[in-house]
């Protein structure tokens, strides 16, 4: 059975600079937390606690390679969060009328 998350604390942590570049690169498939963390220039543990509300909530899966931590990311359930969010059509329309007024 699957816990309850709150939507717009995964939309947060979706849209975060530094965990949404992690996602950027889970996108093509599994990684080893240490590759991640390379790219992103935090540590490894930093990638986890990025991820951690994610990960809790099966978003980003994670698992064992003998010592190596893989995180993959469950991307059916992550669009869901974004095609099914209010909240962020409300973010796309803030940033369309902060458009049009920089204009």
């Amino acid at each position: 059975m699957e816990s309850a998350f709150d939507k717009e604390k995964v939309v947060d942590c979706m849209f975060d600079p530094v965990t949404s570049s992690i996602l950027a690169e889970l996108e093509d498939g599994e990684k080893e937390c240490s590759f991640l963390a390379k790219q992103s220039s935090i540590s490894e543990n930093d990638v986890l606690e990025r991820l951690s509300y994610l990960i809790e909530h099966s978003f980003i899966l994670q698992n064992f390679d003998g010592e190596n931590c893989i995180l993959s990311a469950n991307a059916e359930k992550l669009n869901s969060i974004v095609e099914n969010s209010d909240n962020f059509d409300a973010t796309i329309n803030g940033l369309e009328k902060m458009d049009s007024y920089l204009n």
